[in-house]
């Protein structure tokens, strides 16, 4: 648990020195949390070691939920010096809102996604409302009851398909799972017979607005301004996210018109120590997705069964962000992890008819 312990937190005394020192600060931060990692993860050796997948972590729900308060705190914080009359201004706001923003999408989001996972009601509100500080709470329903239900397959917004480029994807897969979440919520409120005012999206949308009122409290528009901005890139790197670890990869249609169980082959998943440890496991992704409830310290990695990107999470996300040089790196590797049964007379996964 140090390691997570450690990689999550060492950024939060750097950017409450940027937020309330400024200057160079800005740039120490944001450094440390781009150059920094992605150096470490170059030299740390590779994070191959897995743990007892049936022990138990109480350490881990403790800081899960440490971080999940934290960021509340650090997005009031970033509010008030980028946007406050007293705060940033011209490159300094700009720098500190890229730090800022790179810690709530690449500790906070994988936090938030640890907790919106967890059994415990109270860590799934907590999550809930991290989501819904960066204006992105139908995350906190989609990804549950709509990405892990449908993953890899057509019925899921948040799986890019082969040749897809992310900036095709990225609206897709938003609007896709804001209405499939709204679907899926509204499905299990018909099943359970309660009302519709009982819909976690009118959480979602108050709480936004709340957000944005509060923006405009501590620092009035460039309060919003720099609002919208930060959750802008924690969004994408979200989207990212989701982009990176599953781009290209199907469950094959059985015979009765079924897809397979989610297997260890159907997310791509990397070992890099550095971001494994600040982001709580998440890129261990083909264990979680079979087992959504294990504690982010026992996930599993195979580099035999599961898919391995080649290289760090982050990195990957930015080579997405060129969809050439993207294609160019991935569809290589996607027939290695094609599936081997297709039901005959089936379409595949994205319409092509199956082999």
């Amino acid at each position: 648990m140090a390691a997570f312990t450690v990689a999550s937190l060492m950024p939060l005394p750097l950017l409450l020195m940027a937020a309330c020192l400024g200057g160079p600060w800005d740039w120490v931060a944001l450094l440390y949390l781009t150059v920094f990692t992605a150096v470490m993860d170059k030299l740390v050796p590779r994070a191959w070691r897995n743990r007892n997948p049936q022990a138990e972590f109480p350490a881990s729900k403790g800081l899960s939920q440490f971080l999940g308060i934290a960021h509340l705190w650090m997005m009031a914080a970033a509010l008030y010096w980028i946007g406050g009359p007293t705060g940033a201004d011209g490159m300094d706001a700009v720098v500190a809102g890229l730090a800022f923003a790179t810690w709530f999408g690449q500790v906070g989001h994988p936090n938030a996604h640890e907790l919106v996972h967890s059994p415990e009601r109270e860590a799934r509100k907590l999550g809930r409302l991290v989501y819904t500080s960066l204006l992105f709470g139908h995350h906190a329903s989609a990804h549950p009851k709509v990405h892990h239900r449908h993953v890899a397959t057509p019925l899921d917004p948040a799986t890019a398909r082969p040749g897809e480029g992310f900036w095709r994807y990225a609206p897709r897969a938003w609007i896709g799972s804001f209405r499939a979440g709204l679907a899926a919520e509204r499905a299990d409120l018909r099943r359970a017979g309660r009302p519709a005012l009982a819909n976690p999206y009118i959480g979602y949308v108050l709480g936004a607005a709340a957000m944005i009122a509060l923006a405009w409290a501590l620092a009035g528009g460039s309060g919003i301004v720099a609002l919208l901005g930060m959750c802008g890139m924690a969004q994408a790197q979200v989207l990212l996210s989701d982009y990176v670890q599953h781009y290209g990869l199907e469950r094959a249609r059985l015979e009765d018109g079924r897809y397979e169980p989610v297997g260890p082959q159907h997310s791509w998943n990397s070992p890099h120590a550095m971001t494994g440890a600040s982001m709580l496991n998440a890129p261990r992704h083909s264990d979680h997705h079979m087992h959504p409830m294990r504690p982010f310290p026992a996930l599993q990695l195979d580099r035999d069964t599961m898919p391995i990107l080649p290289y760090a999470l982050p990195i990957m996300a930015c080579i997405a962000l060129v969809p050439r040089l993207w294609r160019r790196v991935m569809d290589r590797r996607l027939p290695d992890w094609a599936p081997d049964e297709v039901a005959p007379g089936y379409p595949g996964l994205y319409g092509d008819p199956a082999e």
